[in-house]
C-alpha cells in the first residue's frame, strides 16, 4: 500500500467537549456505518462510557475516504478520553499517530486537560489541528475563544476551523485539512519488520487481540514473531484491520499501517503495551522507546466479598489490564476480609471504573478499602521505604523522616470565583504559585498540593464553587517533608485495618471525630454494644457506643414469682458479655464507601 495515501491522526480534548460526536460524524461522512444504523458514542463500545457520557478506553478504527483532490485515503483513527485520570490513554495513543485534532468548546473555550493534551501531542512532534466545536449553541463567543487560543496556545488565527460535530457542520472540512496537514507516516518498508503495540483487547475465542502501529518493513500473515522486551515467540494466527467497526483479515500489514493480529496468546500477562514486535528470522537491531511507565498515585485494596472468588477476581485483573495498562495489582492479605489485591490508580475516578467494570464484566461482588497515596519513610538507619498501605508503616520510634508526594495543580476557573476557590485550595494546605488571566473573564490559578488532598472530593467541590465552570489538571511534581500519622478504626477494642489510614498530623483529630461518627450511623446495631474508637497509636482521639439490639427475653411469662424473670435477664446479660468478647461486628458494604467521602 501507498503510504503517502495514510493519515493517522487522534482526536484529543477536555471532557465532554465533543471528541466522540466528531468522530461519530466522521465515521459516518466516510461510510464507517451505516446512516439507518447510525448513533451515539459508536467507537464507546463499554455500556458504562454510554451511561456517563464519557469516554474511557481509547478506541481506533481504520476509515476509507475520497478526498476532494481526487485520491482515495486511508484514514486511522483514535478517539481517546479527556479526564486527567485517563492521560495514560491519551499519551499511548499519540505515540501511534502523525498528528491530532484539538477540539474546543465554542461555550467553554479553553480548560485545564486542553492545554494538557495539547503539551502531549507537542511531546509527541505531532501536527495539531485546533477545532472550535459546539458552534451551533446559542450560549458562545467564537470571539473570545478564538482570543485564547491565540494567546495561550500560540495557534494563528487562519488554522483554527469552526464546527457543529451535533449538526455535522464543518466535518467534511476537518477531514480535508487532516490530509493536507498531517504528515504521511515515516519508516521504510525494506527495513527489517519493526511494529508498536499500543493497545491488546481480549476475546473469549481468539485469545489475546494485539494492535500494532508498523513503523518499518510489513508483517504478512502466518509469520512468526517476536517481542523484543519479552523475547516471547509466537506464530500470527489471524492478521487484519480494525474497518467499519468490525474485524477484517488481511494477507498482510505495511509500513505505516495500523491494524491487529492474533496468535492464540492465552494468558494476558505475555503481553506488554509498548512492547516492539519484529520477525525472528530478520529481526530489528533496536527496539521502539515504548512508553513511559506511570506510577500510580492512588493506592486501594479490592477484596471480593465471597472468599471462594479469589481465583475469579485474579483471573478477571490479569485481563482487564491488557486493555488499562495503567492498572496495576499484586496480591494482599488482609484481617478482615482475608484474600485479596493491593491496587494502582491514576486517581479516584479511575478506581471507581475499573470497580464497576471488573463488577459489570467479570460478575463480581467486590469491596474496597480507605484509598491511600504512596509515601516514603526515611528510617533512622538510613534506609528509605515507600509505604502504600498504612500496614507498611513502620513503629514512629524508628521513623527519621516521613515524605508525601506534591502535584503541580494547574485550574481554570471563572474570574468571580478565585477568592472562594483560592481559600478552600489553601484549606487543603496549597501553596499558590502564580495565576494569568486568560482573556477578560477566565483565569488560570497554579498551585503545589499534597496528592492526598486532592483524590477524594476536591474535583467535586471545586465544581461547586465555579457552578460548574471550573477545570483542573495535575501533574506529579515530588516528595516534601511531611508529619505523618496513622490513624486506626477499632471496633470494641480489635483494630479493623480496611479503615486505617494515614494522614498529616494537622488532619487527624477532624478525620477521628468524623469517622467514629459516622460509623455508628452506618454500622448496624449488633446483640451486644460496640465500641468504636478512633486511635493514633495508644491514644484514643474519639469514641462512639452503639447501643445494642434488645430482645424480650421475658414475653413468654406471665404473672408468677419474679425470680423467674431474674433468672432471664442474668441469662441474657451473661450471653451479651459472651458476644462481647467473641461476636463477630457485621460492617455493610455501604459503609466502606461513605468513609471515602469523609
Amino acid at each position: 500500500m501507498d503510504k503517502s495515501l495514510i493519515r493517522n491522526f487522534s482526536i484529543i480534548a477536555h471532557i465532554d467537549h465533543g471528541k466522540s460526536t466528531l468522530a461519530d460524524r466522521i465515521l459516518e461522512l466516510t461510510g464507517a456505518v451505516d446512516k439507518r444504523h447510525k448513533g451515539n458514542q459508536l467507537l464507546d463500545d463499554m455500556d458504562l462510557e454510554k451511561e456517563r457520557g464519557i469516554t474511557i478506553k481509547a478506541s481506533m478504527v481504520r476509515l476509507s475516504y475520497h478526498s476532494a483532490n481526487g485520491k482515495d485515503y486511508v484514514l486511522n483513527l483514535i478517539d481517546t478520553p479527556g479526564h486527567v485520570d485517563f492521560t495514560y490513554e491519551v499519551s499511548k495513543s499519540l505515540a501511534a499517530c502523525e498528528g491530532a485534532v484539538l477540539v474546543i468548546d465554542a461555550a467553554q473555550g479553553i480548560e485545564a486537560q486542553t492545554v494538557a493534551n495539547y503539551y502531549l501531542a507537542r511531546q509527541n512532534k505531532l501536527a495539531i489541528i485546533p477545532v472550535i466545536n459546539k458552534i451551533d449553541l446559542t450560549s458562545i463567543d467564537i470571539p473570545r475563544v478564538k482570543r485564547q487560543i491565540l494567546s495561550v496556545l500560540g495557534f494563528k488565527e487562519e488554522e483554527i476551523l469552526l464546527a457543529s460535530a451535533k449538526e455535522n457542520r464543518g466535518v467534511q472540512e476537518i477531514i480535508e485539512r487532516i490530509i493536507e496537514v498531517v504528515p504521511a507516516p515515516a519508516g521504510e518498508a525494506t527495513h527489517p519488520l519493526k511494529a508498536l503495540i499500543f493497545d491488546c483487547r481480549f476475546d473469549a475465542y481468539k485469545g489475546v487481540v494485539i494492535f500494532v502501529r508498523v513503523v518499518d518493513g510489513n508483517i504478512p500473515a502466518q509469520i512468526n514473531i517476536k517481542l523484543m522486551h519479552s523475547g516471547k515467540v509466537y506464530k500470527i494466527e489471524e492478521l487484519g484491520v480494525f474497518k467499519n467497526l468490525k474485524y477484517f483479515k488481511a494477507d498482510s500489514l505495511s509500513c505505516g499501517e495500523v491494524g491487529y493480529f492474533t496468535a492464540n496468546i492465552r494468558d494476558p500477562r505475555e503481553i506488554i503495551i509498548g512492547d516492539t514486535v519484529t520477525d525472528i528470522k530478520n529481526p530489528c537491531s533496536q527496539s521502539l522507546p515504548g512508553y513511559r511507565t506511570l506510577k500510580p498515585l492512588v493506592f486501594c485494596g479490592v477484596y471480593p466479598v465471597n472468599p471462594g472468588d479469589f481465583p475469579s477476581l485474579r483471573d478477571a485483573m490479569d485481563k482487564l489490564k491488557l486493555s488499562d495498562a495503567s492498572f496495576i495489582f499484586e496480591p494482599e492479605n488482609s484481617q478482615s476480609f482475608g484474600s485479596g489485591f493491593r491496587c494502582g490508580f491514576l486517581g479516584l475516578l479511575h478506581m471507581e471504573i475499573v470497580q464497576e467494570r471488573l463488577e459489570r464484566e467479570y460478575d463480581l461482588n467486590l469491596i474496597l478499602t480507605v484509598p491511600n497515596v504512596v509515601y516514603r519513610i526515611k528510617n533512622k538507619d538510613g534506609a528509605t521505604v515507600e509505604v502504600d498501605t498504612p500496614a507498611k508503616l513502620p513503629p514512629s520510634q524508628d521513623i527519621e523522616e516521613a515524605f508525601e508526594p506534591f502535584v503541580n495543580l494547574l485550574m481554570i476557573i471563572p474570574i468571580d470565583t478565585i477568592d472562594p476557590v483560592c481559600e478552600f485550595t489553601k484549606s487543603r494546605r496549597g501553596i499558590f504559585k502564580s495565576n494569568e488571566y486568560l482573556g477578560e473573564d477566565r483565569v488560570k490559578l497554579i498551585f503545589d498540593i499534597p496528592l492526598s488532598e486532592i483524590i477524594v472530593d476536591f474535583y467535586d467541590r471545586m465544581k461547586s464553587l465555579t457552578k460548574g465552570y471550573g477545570s483542573l489538571d495535575y501533574e506529579f511534581k515530588g516528595y516534601i517533608p511531611t508529619k505523618l500519622v496513622k490513624l486506626d478504626i477499632m471496633l470494641n477494642g480489635v483494630i479493623c485495618d480496611a479503615f486505617s489510614s494515614l494522614m498529616h498530623k494537622d488532619k487527624v483529630s477532624f478525620k477521628a471525630h468524623a469517622l467514629a461518627s459516622r460509623l455508628k450511623e452506618l454500622i448496624p446495631r449488633q446483640l451486644f454494644e460496640v465500641s468504636v474508637q478512633a486511635a493514633v497509636g495508644s491514644q484514643i482521639l474519639a469514641s462512639e457506643k452503639i447501643r445494642p439490639v434488645g430482645k424480650h427475653v421475658t414475653a413468654k411469662c406471665y404473672g408468677g414469682d419474679i425470680t423467674r424473670k431474674r433468672k432471664l435477664w442474668e441469662g441474657q446479660k451473661k450471653g451479651k458479655k459472651r458476644l462481647k468478647q467473641f461476636g463477630r461486628v457485621e460492617i455493610p458494604q455501604e459503609a466502606f464507601l461513605e468513609v471515602l467521602k469523609i
